[in-house]
């Protein structure tokens, strides 16, 4: 999972919203296909307690913006053809495969590695707080996206994973949506920070003398709900306050 691209968003959000597959809630999918084509997501997996349906969808838009891929697993060959009847008439059906066994086994085994997760909390034989907690670890970045949060039987869910890490979102049937740094990103802020201070400490010596070079220092802000980090550098200019740049 790659750095926020707020364009990719912006081209999967219009692209969602030009597929004309609406659901009750039309903003729900058209948050989900923001965030993970934002997040540049390259293995996409949702898993549907029934058929594929608007959410799906969603995943399909963002992997066309990205060039990711999205794998749709089903709980039985039930919900295979009206699946395969919503999504493969598509233009951009090439980037959707279909899985028919057990989300959980799957998701811990085959599809460890996917950056973006989307789960319809209306599935017993999944427990997202399970998944979260298993991928704690894992070198790369991941999303879990959780929907139906709000619906009859997915109480369990909601409780076992609203927390520091985890946002319950008003959007649609409710989203659970929580985001894991990978330790290839923890590690990449903590040398971005050393550099910026050993810079800071060099601006300041010059062969013993004083120097009057303007400093700077990075702020960091983390929006809450996408999880996308806003990096702004704050200069300060002798006699001249300060300066904001994004």
């Amino acid at each position: 999972m790659g750095s926020w691209s707020a364009e990719n968003a912006t081209k999967a959000y219009l692209k969602t919203l030009k597929m004309g597959h609406k659901a009750n809630e039309p903003d729900e999918v058209e948050f989900i296909s923001a965030l993970a084509a934002g997040n540049n997501a390259q293995l996409m997996v949702v898993a549907c307690a029934g058929a594929a349906d608007a959410t799906a969808l969603a995943l399909v838009a963002a992997a066309h913006q990205t060039g990711g891929r999205v794998v749709c697993i089903l709980q039985g060959n039930g919900g295979l053809m009206q699946s395969e009847e919503l999504i493969l008439g598509l233009d951009h059906a090439c980037h959707v495969e279909f899985v028919i066994g057990d989300a959980q086994h799957l998701l811990l085994t085959h599809y460890r590695d996917a950056d973006f997760v989307l789960i319809d909390c209306n599935l017993e034989t999944v427990e997202m707080a399970a998944l979260v907690d298993a991928n704690k670890e894992r070198r790369n970045g991941v999303v879990f996206v959780g929907y139906n949060a709000f619906r009859k039987g997915s109480s369990s869910q909601s409780n076992s994973l609203v927390g520091c890490r985890t946002q319950l979102l008003p959007i649609g049937e409710g989203l659970l949506v929580t985001r894991i740094n990978g330790s290839d990103q923890a590690n990449r802020k903590i040398i971005r920070a050393n550099s910026t201070n050993n810079n800071n400490n060099n601006n300041n010596v010059n062969n013993g003398k004083k120097t009057h070079k303007r400093s700077h220092s990075w702020v960091v802000k983390v929006d809450k709900c996408t999880g996308e980090e806003h990096v702004f550098r704050v200069k300060s200019f002798p006699n001249h306050g300060r300066q904001i740049e994004a």
